[in-house]
């Protein structure tokens, strides 16, 4: 099969970054593009003088015109490298996820090099997200290829549910949809089991694709260190802290959120474990609650907001919230507490979010003394060439 992908040519500025290793091109950095060339279709992106940079779907609506695929010349794009892909990023979970296959992410989109594609597993069910116009167009290949690598090694699934409802399909010029791909008649609930914790997973309505994946790990460090504690989840959504805390054989849970909606799913997450009886849920605003709270009542708090940014615009508003909520809680937290602070927004840069801890504890006259720093859970890999694909950052501090 010969290589025959028309050329766009790309300014000097957007050479500089693709040859950082960043996997998007971007359409303020479009020179020269055959009007010609159809949506979705796949593209070599040259200099001025002809240097070939990648190869990607073209998305001419799209502010990111293509995502790159490949940065090898002689590189076919073709079902062989999809089912090799595919089969890479599976590998990896196997390996870095291998107790946790029935509930984990299997392809996280630029960090598998598969630009556009995120599936994460939940037991029999897999939930889609597509992102990209021309991997849209090739979805059937795409889905039959992630179910033949599956089952070929045991594993039982039984099918796609598509969670197409994003607003970024939008700008791809993709209409936004959900529900079961090919197989109507399949459940949209089930019950995940995450490091010995049972959780209700509604793939239909729940946030995200269901649940979120990301924070497994680091929920399971707050149970490690929960035992005859106090503690409040701040935001708990439907209890992922609070349970682990309980979990831990922590003295007293507080599980607040201001959804009642995510408040009842955490009851019934609870009930499913035996805990219920180990967990008080409140519902309020959160930033009401820390302002009410008197002085050592209690001995961790948890604070997993919501992303407070989505874009650059709006970081500063963000990095005052979250050091309202951060002061406020090193100033009631018990001497020698815990406070576990938590960003999902990639646009709350690492540097930027500690340097708002740093004058958090400043104001509330604190000291941190750190426990532990990490990031998203290892079925959501980080590509050091690309910062879009690191987001969630997670510390432990000892308050003193």
């Amino acid at each position: 099969m010969k290589r025959n992908y028309p050329e766009i040519i790309i300014s000097n500025e957007g050479v500089t970054w693709l040859d950082k290793g960043q996997m998007w091109m971007y359409r303020n950095n479009l020179e020269k593009c055959d009007p010609n060339i159809k949506n979705g279709e796949l593209v070599d992106i040259v200099t001025n003088t002809g240097r070939y940079l990648g190869t990607g779907f073209i998305s001419l609506k799209s502010h990111i015109t293509v995502r790159i695929l490949s940065k090898n010349r002689n590189e076919i794009i073709d079902r062989t490298f999809f089912k090799k892909r595919i089969q890479q990023a599976y590998d990896f979970r196997k390996t870095v996820e291998g107790d946790n296959l029935t509930n984990c992410r299997l392809i996280f989109g630029e960090a598998d090099l598969l630009p556009g594609l995120v599936i994460d597993r939940y037991n029999e069910i897999l939930v889609s997200q597509i992102s990209s116009y021309g991997l849209e167009q090739i979805k059937d290949m795409i889905y039959e290829i992630v179910l033949d690598v599956l089952r070929k090694d045991g594993q039982d699934v039984q099918g796609i549910y598509e969670r197409n409802d994003i607003q970024i399909r939008s700008k791809e010029g993709l209409e936004q949809y959900k529900g079961y791909y090919k197989n109507k008649n399949l459940p949209t609930k089930t019950i995940i089991n995450e490091n010995g914790l049972l959780l209700n997973v509604d793939v239909e309505n729940g946030q995200k694709t269901g649940y979120f994946l990301d924070q497994k790990s680091n929920r399971y460090l707050l149970r490690k260190i929960a035992h005859g504690k106090r503690v409040v989840d701040c935001f708990s959504h439907t209890g992922g802290f609070a349970l682990n805390a309980a979990m831990g054989n922590a003295k007293h849970v507080v599980s607040v959120d201001v959804s009642k909606t995510a408040l009842d799913q955490g009851y019934q997450n609870a009930k499913l474990n035996h805990l219920e009886d180990k967990i008080e849920f409140v519902q309020a605003d959160v930033f009401d609650y820390l302002d009410e709270l008197k002085e050592n009542e209690f001995d961790i708090i948890v604070l997993d907001p919501p992303a407070f940014t989505k874009s650059r615009r709006t970081v500063q508003k963000a990095y005052n919230g979250y050091k309202r909520i951060n002061k406020q809680a090193m100033k009631v937290l018990k001497n020698g507490g815990y406070l576990i602070s938590c960003s999902c927004s990639r646009f709350m840069e690492t540097a930027n979010f500690e340097k708002m801890l740093r004058e958090a504890a400043s104001e509330a006259g604190v000291i941190l003394k750190q426990v532990s720093v990490t990031q998203q859970n290892a079925d959501h890999p980080i590509l050091w060439t690309m910062e879009e694909t690191s987001y969630l950052k997670f510390y432990i501090f000892q308050i003193i």
